[in-house]
């Protein structure tokens, strides 16, 4: 039987859109089993927390478990080698952050990239970090004290919970572009009794960490990192207000094994997105000092290339080695 050619090219046209026919019949479906989200923080920590209220809330809405499976250490790297030799078939999934952007360039010998082998599913929200000094210090506001730091160079301590945590290089960020010459010094423990005391003088820290010092006067805050002011502390002001440009605060979001269809991870953004927008999410996260904030895939893959390159900058500048 001979087949005329318009039905050749319909013949063909079919089969070509079965692939992606079957692609979205499996992301309509998706999840049919459980389904892990790796988590590369301590348990009882915010970001862990964080993802079993994600996953909680997924969980009740796609009627599957969503199930945390805690791998700390190495700074989250262990997580992240595992995610991203797991299938990208929307089983696994990563929680990811800050902390990684900041590794891309920190450590040199990592087995993966984070631009390139994690895609970037959905954003979950932002942790503002606060600049707090010891109370002694004379400096009120962040002009007297880069005046201060100016006239003292080197004089003044700069506390972190590490090389290469958020905030060592958050107060590099700022050593950097307000061009003050401060001592950075590391803690592998509790750094609060040296900074109370003030044998370190400053810290860039989570406000949820603090906020309590401040409020009874035992610290001062002298700026908030974020772009925009923050509900916990509404009468302190952005170091952009005297830092034009400046910017730098932890994040949280998640991502998958590279290679994942597009399908399931428009309908996981959809869910994610869905989820941190609920008015208990939204309570329990800024409790731990989350502000909740949602992206589409695309905007949270491009947020994260920002972040790898803003923060390879300062790694750089500031010749920071991972201890």
């Amino acid at each position: 039987m001979k087949l005329h050619r318009r039905q050749f090219l319909q013949s063909v046209a079919g089969a070509a859109s079965l692939p992606a026919a079957l692609r979205i019949a499996r992301a309509q479906n998706y999840p049919v089993r459980p389904v892990r989200i790796i988590v590369g923080y301590p348990a009882g920590t915010a970001p862990d927390i964080i993802a079993r209220l994600v996953g909680q809330g997924l969980s009740e809405r796609l009627a599957q478990q969503f199930v945390i499976d805690s791998r700390p250490g190495a700074a989250t790297n262990i997580a992240v080698e595992v995610a991203v030799k797991s299938p990208p078939d929307g089983y696994t999934l990563l929680m990811v952050g800050a902390t990684n952007a900041i590794n891309a360039t920190l450590y040199a010998n990592l087995s993966f990239n984070v631009v390139h082998d994690v895609a970037a599913v959905a954003s979950i929200g932002g942790t503002p970090f606060v600049m707090v000094v010891n109370s002694s210090l004379p400096a009120k506001t962040v002009p007297e004290f880069i005046a201060y730091a100016k006239a003292n160079p080197g004089k003044i301590n700069m506390a972190s919970a590490g090389n290469g945590t958020a905030p060592h290089v958050f107060g590099e960020l700022f050593k950097m572009m307000a061009d003050v010459n401060m001592l950075h010094v590391p803690y592998r423990g509790n750094y609060m009794p040296d900074l109370l005391s003030g044998q370190v003088q400053v810290m860039f820290t989570a406000i949820g960490t603090v906020i309590e010092y401040i409020r009874d006067g035992k610290l001062r805050a002298l700026a908030v990192t974020s772009a925009r002011r923050v509900g916990a502390l509404p009468n302190v002001s952005t170091m952009g207000e005297f830092v034009p440009g400046y910017e730098a605060s932890g994040w949280l979001g998640i991502g998958a094994p590279k290679s994942i269809s597009t399908e399931i991870i428009e309908r996981l953004n959809n869910e994610i997105n869905a989820v941190i927008t609920e008015p208990n999410f939204k309570v329990r996260a800024v409790e731990l000092g989350v502000e909740p904030f949602s992206m589409t895939s695309a905007q949270f893959s491009k947020f994260i290339v920002d972040e790898t390159k803003k923060w390879a900058t300062v790694i750089k500048f500031a010749g920071i080695k991972p201890e």
